[in-house]
């Protein structure tokens, strides 16, 4: 009992050193203008080489942290339906799988030059092929780059290779030789595994059919899993379910060598279709953010110094060496893929090191006896070195972003110097329809939106807009919300929507807003937010149908078109009456008060417009008899 009291204080005070180092350099870097990343990973290099606060936890600590990584494969799957990984395929294909093949060829060609030989070298050509996802997104996101030409080139490599990584670790036990068999090199981390021992064909089937199973179980097992969860109404019963999903599947791609990220990606990409997708992305996010940043100070945390200083020139031209070989690659692509300065400088500097699914391979292709142990530990070196230099790179595109007069380039935002008292926050075939009645009609707007293409071509018809995202408060501050007489909220994304009425309505709780919804769901959210005036996307358009269609089955046009402004007015009564009982945590059909009274409000509206038409049609006969 003693000897556990003593290991719990010893967890609590490395917990405590890994904490405050977050706490403390990560808002230095960040007010800086450094980075988050860049934060985390010299917390790591303060409190581990540097002082050796923490030391022989930290690659212990590492798998832990990793599910950080697993958690942001996972989130970005759910984002990534099966069709629009089909629409990116070109990308994919082209792009993607150019940067791998070309990376792969010259890095075998180089390590086969300095004296390895070919199986070896092929082996670290795949494995220092691929990129960082987890710091390059994360850099991406924090300055808002995504959206830009390069950032989604970026994004296209970066996701080809993470699908990449299947094959490859199906195909690295093929490489193995005997000559590195004489005694055990490296060992699995797991207790139990399902490919030690087999042949390298069999490693291969056994990895095909555990992708399989990923697959399989997550169309047809995870769904009536998760409606058992639902019935118990039980908030944290989602979350365990949400880790449950994730830390399975890791533990199943654990068993038989794979990386676990890979496999809960292609379980996201699975369940991107599912009506439950939304609640499994709010359920790990707060998870993913922690762990992300907890990974980042164990990179950093995790140089071995020692084995840096007997020979750093060696380590840092291979590293640099590396870099600038991925680099006039990447340059080369992007002037094919029309990629043009500022974005063909941010795809090149961006993807130019090695990613954290390297610390996967290295450790896989030890375990398979691909690589000698001393290469394995010079191939992690350069990939915690050219991670660590990374965030540097994206400073140094910062300052060259400087002296780049593109017309096409993403800024933060204009300077807004015109204030109006209609502020229109997104331009997009919703929103300037918004915009021309209300200019038409002769009232000024101060128009917002993000899509810097969208402005360039609403300047040319004489409308001026200003490029900036419109989710953030100093954009809408500056845009003049505090004098505002009306905001409309036409963004297409409902979660920023959300936002920004939330946000505007704390800011002034006097102001008229009028938003856009995605769906009856989102309604609710947008009326609980603080919204006035919310309309549909379709619902104008359907109601306009409906009465076409009661036109012509009968109904004169005014009696059809009474029967539309009833059935408007009823709606707009029956959304503040549903709102009321909406719980966003279960289903509607769930929801047993919230069905009740739905089907009191249909039968209502029927009642209504069945009442309405009689009563006209005496008038009519009465009429046609004078």
């Amino acid at each position: 009992m003693r000897c556990d009291i003593l290991d719990m204080d010893g967890f609590l005070l490395q917990a405590t050193i890994y904490l405050s180092a977050a706490v403390i350099a990560v808002p230095i870097a960040a007010r800086l203008g450094l980075g988050s990343v860049l934060g985390y990973l010299l917390a790591g290099v303060v409190i581990g080489p540097l002082l050796g606060l923490v030391g022989a936890e930290t690659l212990d600590l590492q798998h832990v942290a990793e599910f950080g990584v697993v958690m942001m494969l996972f989130l970005i799957g759910l984002e990534l339906e099966p069709y629009a990984l089909w629409g990116m395929r070109h990308r994919l294909l082209g792009l993607g799988g150019l940067q791998i093949g070309l990376t792969v060829s010259l890095v075998t060609l180089g390590v086969m030059i300095i004296g390895q030989p070919f199986s070896v070298a092929l082996a670290a050509g795949l494995i220092l092929s691929l990129s960082s996802t987890a710091i390059v997104l994360q850099s991406l996101s924090e300055k808002g780059l995504m959206q830009t030409a390069g950032g989604r080139a970026g994004f296209s490599v970066l996701l080809t290779q993470d699908i990449a990584v299947v094959p490859m670790l199906a195909f690295l036990p093929l490489l193995s030789f005997e000559v590195f068999s004489g005694g055990p090199t490296h060992h699995s981390t797991t207790a139990l595994s399902l490919v030690e021992d087999l042949p390298a064909w069999g490693v291969t089937l056994v990895t095909i059919g555990a992708v399989g199973a990923v697959v399989v179980g997550g169309t047809y097992l995870i769904r009536p899993l998760f409606h058992f969860i639902d019935t118990a109404r039980l908030r944290e019963m989602y979350t365990a379910f949400a880790l449950l999903i994730v830390v399975g599947i890791a533990v199943l791609m654990n068993l038989v060598g794979l990386s676990p990220a890979l496999g809960t990606f292609l379980a996201g990409v699975v369940l991107a279709n599912s009506e439950f997708r939304h609640e499994l992305e709010s359920d790990i996010q707060p998870f993913k953010g922690l762990l992300l940043g907890l990974f980042f100070i164990t990179v950093g945390a995790g140089i071995n110094l020692v084995e840096f200083m007997q020979s750093p020139v060696r380590l840092l031209g291979l590293t640099l060496g590396l870099m600038a070989i991925k680099g006039v690659v990447l340059w080369g692509l992007g002037l094919v893929f029309g990629l043009r300065g500022r974005d063909q400088w941010l795809f090149t500097l961006g993807l130019a090191q090695a990613g954290e699914f390297g610390f996967v391979l290295v450790a896989f292709s030890l375990q398979q006896n691909v690589i000698p142990e001393g290469m394995a530990g010079t191939l992690l070196m350069m990939i915690t070195l050219s991670m660590l230099l990374t965030p540097l790179f994206f400073i140094v595109f910062d300052l060259m972003s400087r002296y780049f007069h593109d017309p096409t380039r993403h800024v933060s935002h204009d300077a807004i110097d015109d204030q109006q008292p209609i502020i229109i926050a997104g331009i997009g075939r919703f929103g300037q329809i918004v915009n021309r009645l209300v200019r038409s009609s002769g009232f000024q707007t101060t128009v917002l939106d993000h899509d810097l293409k969208t402005i360039q071509m609403m300047r040319k018809f004489g409308v001026k807009g200003f490029l900036g995202d419109p989710a953030r408060p100093d954009l809408l501050n500056a845009a003049g919300l505090a004098t505002a007489q009306v905001l409309v909220v036409a963004v297409n994304d409902p979660a920023a929507a959300t936002r920004i009425v939330a946000h505007a309505r704390r800011e002034r709780s006097d102001l008229h807003i009028v938003a856009r919804a995605h769906d009856q769901a989102h309604v609710y959210e947008l009326y609980k937010a603080g919204a006035n005036d919310i309309v549909r996307e379709m619902f104008d358009s359907s109601l306009r149908a409906g009465r076409y269609v009661l036109e012509n089955v009968g109904l004169s046009d005014f009696e059809a078109s009474e029967a539309e402004r009833t059935f408007f007015k009823h709606d707009r009564y029956a959304v503040r009456e549903l709102a009321a009982l909406w719980d966003p945590k279960i289903s509607p059909a769930e929801n047993g008060n919230y069905v009740k009274r739905t089907l009191e409000l249909e039968k209502e509206i029927e009642i209504t417009l069945l009442s309405q038409l009689l009563a006209d049609k005496p008038g009519k006969d009465d009429a046609q008899g004078e």
